[in-house]
C-alpha cells in the first residue's frame, strides 16, 4: 500500500479556485489508480474523480464536470485536482484514494488506501 498526504485545501469565495495535492510514498505509485472523494457534514462520502494508473483515462462526478481537473504525475508520485467556478456545494472535506492496479471506480471500495484527508470550504 501506499502512503497518501493532501494538502491544498482552504477558504475560498464562490467562483474562485484551489488546487489540491496529494503526495503519495512508495515506489510503485505508477501502478496506482488514483481517486478523489468528499464528504461534506451529514453526508456519504462521494466519488469526485479519478484517473488511471496510465493517466490515459479519467472520470469526473457529473456535477464538476467543465470545472474540476485531475492529472498525476509519477516521477513526483503525486496527483493534483484543479478546481475552477468553485460552488459553495463543493464544500467538504476531500481525500485522495488509491487502488492497486484497478479499474477507474466510482465507489470507494475499489481503493486500499486513504489520506486522511483537506478541508475545502467555499463561501456564498
Amino acid at each position: 500500500q501506499v502512503q497518501l498526504v493532501e494538502s491544498g485545501g482552504g477558504l475560498v469565495q464562490a467562483g474562485g479556485s484551489l488546487r489540491l495535492s496529494c503526495a503519495a510514498s512508495g515506489r510503485t505509485f505508477s501502478s496506482y489508480t488514483m481517486g478523489w472523494f468528499r464528504q461534506a457534514p451529514g453526508k456519504e462520502r462521494e466519488f469526485v474523480a479519478a484517473i488511471s494508473w496510465s493517466g490515459g483515462s479519467t472520470s469526473y462526478k457529473a456535477s464538476v464536470k467543465g470545472r474540476f481537473t485531475i492529472s498525476r504525475a509519477n516521477a513526483k508520485n503525486t496527483v493534483s485536482l484543479q478546481m475552477n467556478s468553485l460552488k459553495p456545494e463543493d464544500t467538504a472535506v476531500y481525500f485522495c484514494a488509491a487502488g492497486y492496479r484497478v479499474q477507474i471506480d466510482t465507489g470507494p471500495s475499489g481503493y486500499g488506501s486513504w489520506g486522511q484527508g483537506t478541508q475545502v470550504t467555499v463561501s456564498s
